[in-house]
């Protein structure tokens, strides 16, 4: 049945009731209310007017039951990371903890809820994406005259509910420019290379620590939690150049670290080979001195023997020292006291072939077998080289 149907809500077919039969309903109750008879005139009072007392009484019901209203519209509850901030006419009149509450409702008295656990972000140098770049917020000069551009975000939560909202008009604006400002004099007072690679995490530190500085001289009620620098790169237009410089760099740190190792090779070595040669300087030092005094000492042990037998303190000094200088040498020395001839044999062959022989005998014989030819070999020579002498000897004469 539709709703323009003139049958629609006459019937117990379970649809909606009559609009018309509400209303009529409605206006009968608020009359009856009122003490009026519908639009029929009352008793005694020409032109169907309403008692007086009647109409006051309606009228103090309906300003009680407003005044209910007005009064529950001061309830309000605060959640655990919020704080109700009341102002009566506008003024601060209390800070109100988590919990039921109730105020004077408006206009007397007005609550803010301020959420104090809530973190929020602020981009400096780019909004949502890296990629759109404020230019105007990211360009910034460096202490060797620079230009670097750098894009981070600021995160941050409110300490002081009062100050937040008396103290800011636009409070993410007031932490953007006072980190804009920070930033800038940290990046001021650095080098390129520091701001870029290893000084960020300080670069960030420093920027935090004057941020929160800033913000307690302007009493904003803000905190700083974090700051993150997201991109911190030069120019675009530069950026080639500086690439180029970079890697020219790297390679001169890489010649550094190569003639660092180089030197820390040969350093060592030469000083080792000083330290022996010194060693060995000294060794030697020493030594002269001890065998100096040696000499010295046996001079002095030799000179008292000469004193006390001269004859035989001087054939003993001969005699040794004839035996320390033939010892190094293989000459057979003959003395002819008569003036005898005598055969000079070749007496320092013979005692080498008889020290071989005899070293040759000394040895297994399956090792080392000892023909009998070499023997009469050996014997031919020496029978030789005894002609030979004789020979010589017989022509000298």
């Amino acid at each position: 049945m539709g709703l323009n149907d003139p049958q629609w809500g006459k019937k117990n077919s379970g649809g909606p009731p009559d609009l018309d039969e509400l209303l009529r309903k409605l206006n009968a109750k608020v009359a009856a209310m009122l003490g009026g008879k519908g639009g029929k005139g009352g008793e005694g009072k020409p032109g169907g007017g309403m008692p007086m007392k009647n109409f006051g009484g309606g009228i103090g019901l309906i300003a009680a039951i407003a005044a209910l209203i007005w009064l529950g519209s001061g309830f309000y509850i605060v959640d655990a990371s919020q704080r109700g901030v009341v102002l009566r006419f506008g003024k601060l009149l209390e800070m109100t903890q988590p919990g039921p509450r109730w105020h004077l409702p408006f206009p007397v008295e007005t609550v803010e809820i301020v959420n104090l656990s809530q973190v929020r972000t602020v981009e400096v140098g780019y909004r949502d994406n890296v990629k759109n770049k404020m230019l105007k917020e990211s360009l910034m000069l460096t202490d060797d005259e620079n230009i670097i551009d750098i894009q981070f975000a600021v995160q941050y939560f409110l300490s002081d509910p009062a100050d937040y909202l008396f103290n800011n008009r636009m409070p993410d604006e007031n932490v953007r420019q006072a980190a804009e400002t920070a930033i800038r004099e940290v990046v001021g007072k650095n080098k390129m290379d520091f701001v870029l690679y290893e000084g960020r995490e300080q670069v960030a530190a420093s920027a935090t620590k004057l941020i929160q500085e800033i913000l307690d001289r302007y009493k904003s009620g803000i905190l700083i939690s974090k700051l993150t620098m997201q991109n911190a790169q030069p120019p675009e237009q530069v950026q080639a150049a500086f690439d180029d410089a970079v890697k020219a760099g790297q390679d001169r740190e890489r010649q550094k670290n190569e003639g660092q190792a180089y030197a820390n090779d040969v350093v060592p070595r030469a000083r080792g080979t000083a330290a022996r040669l010194i060693q060995e300087s000294e060794g030697y030092r020493q030594s002269v001195i001890a065998n100096a005094e040696g000499d010295a000492s046996r001079f002095k042990q030799i000179l008292v023997e000469y004193e006390k037998a001269p004859a035989v303190t001087r054939e003993r000094m001969y005699l040794d020292t004839m035996q320390q200088v033939m010892s190094n040498i293989s000459k057979v020395m003959v003395d002819q006291k008569n003036g005898n001839s005598l055969l000079y044999l070749p007496l320092d062959k013979l005692v080498e072939s008889t020290r071989t022989a005899a070293a040759a005998t000394e040895a297994p014989a399956a090792l080392v077998p000892v023909p009998v030819t070499s023997q009469s070999s050996d014997n031919t020579a020496a029978q030789r080289a005894r002609d030979s002498l004789l020979s010589r000897d017989r022509e000298a004469r």
